[in-house]
């Protein structure tokens, strides 16, 4: 077959195409030459079709390089896009909806922009060496001023790196009750919104406070995984204590068999006993573990049903007492369910 088609082609264009001086006429020096003209003068012996083959390997090249720049940024999405799909099924147990899909689509919005930043930058880096450009000062002038970028957005650059950090170790999401140890100063309330660049919260006042993620020294998630409801109880001092421990232990797990609760407490309550014992009060700790966020609402109903208890088995709290300090001054004692924040 190849015989065949030698034999069509004249000799005069094979001797032209194997000629090297023919060549290097048609097409310049081998250190210059472009594959196009090469292989187009090669085929059909021809100048004319060489030259315009040659002026046509700078526009095609450029197309090239930008074509598969765009292939390979679209198939990198679609990676990146499956990845934060398997981020969103195979999340940490206990995490809500809204908190697992937060975390994985920021994560695969990360990938996408570096990935992205840095398949047009080798295009455009390559494009610039086949228009001829010089690329040496080019390339230290970029390094000159990413030094400069660098050090006026440094704390920009700390705020995306903590915040990164922060999603990959999953430390808190969008409807967390946590306590942020910023510099210089502490803020508590529930997440409503989580970015790489800083962590939007609202406290129990309704204040909307936005802590930037380089900021932040210390969290303490208060509904990550289970939460626990703590109930120091102050009673009077002649309370009889393992009458008090068997009422309150009876209230706990009762609440916790009541259908209407128990999927917000998964384990039986405890009575640690007795937390402080002073002149003026006995102070009894229970401790209940609830699912996240729960605490709050199982420490008021279990305040409610142990004061009805106390009642009816007649347990008194502790009085509140007025003591009067050496510059004349009352400071107010006072008994009642204290809770801990432990």
């Amino acid at each position: 077959m190849g015989a065949i088609a030698f034999s069509v082609l004249p000799a005069r264009l094979l001797a032209a195409g194997t000629n090297g001086a023919d060549l290097q006429r048609a097409c310049g020096p081998a250190s210059g030459r472009s594959w196009l003209c090469a292989t187009v003068f090669r085929i059909s012996g021809s100048f004319r079709a060489a030259d315009i083959a040659d002026a046509l390997s700078k526009p095609l090249g450029v197309l090239l390089v930008l074509v598969l720049a765009f292939v390979l940024t679209v198939v990198a999405r679609r990676l990146i896009r499956r990845l934060a799909d398997r981020l969103k099924v195979g999340a940490t147990p206990g995490t809500t909806a809204a908190r697992r899909d937060q975390r994985a689509d920021t994560i695969a919005g990360v990938l996408r922009s570096t990935v992205s930043v840095l398949i047009w930058t080798l295009a455009l880096i390559i494009i610039l060496g086949k228009l001829g450009v010089e690329l040496a000062p080019l390339l230290a002038g970029a390094g000159v001023l990413g030094v400069a970028l660098g050090f006026g957005a440094q704390t920009v650059v700390r705020d995306f790196l903590a915040g990164l950090f922060m999603l990959l170790e999953d430390q808190y999401g969008v409807g967390d009750v946590i306590e942020i140890g910023a510099t210089g100063a502490s803020v508590s309330g529930t997440v409503e919104a989580v970015t790489l660049r800083v962590t939007r919260l609202r406290d129990v006042e309704g204040v909307l406070w936005s802590v930037p993620n380089g900021e932040v020294r210390r969290v303490g998630n208060k509904a990550q995984y289970w939460s626990r409801a703590v109930l120091d109880l102050a009673l009077a001092p002649d309370t009889v204590v393992a009458d008090a421990t068997g009422v309150i232990n009876d209230v706990a797990h009762g609440l916790r068999a009541d259908p209407a609760w128990h999927d917000r407490i998964p384990a039986d309550p405890e009575v640690w006993g007795v937390e402080a014992l002073e002149g003026d009060r006995v102070v009894i700790r229970v401790v209940v573990r609830t699912r996240p966020l729960a605490q709050w609402d199982v420490a008021r109903e279990l305040r409610a049903r142990l004061k009805v208890a106390f009642d009816t088995s007649g347990i008194r709290l502790a009085v509140a007492q007025l003591i009067t300090t050496g510059d004349g001054h009352a400071a107010r004692r006072g008994g009642g369910a204290e809770e801990d924040a432990r």
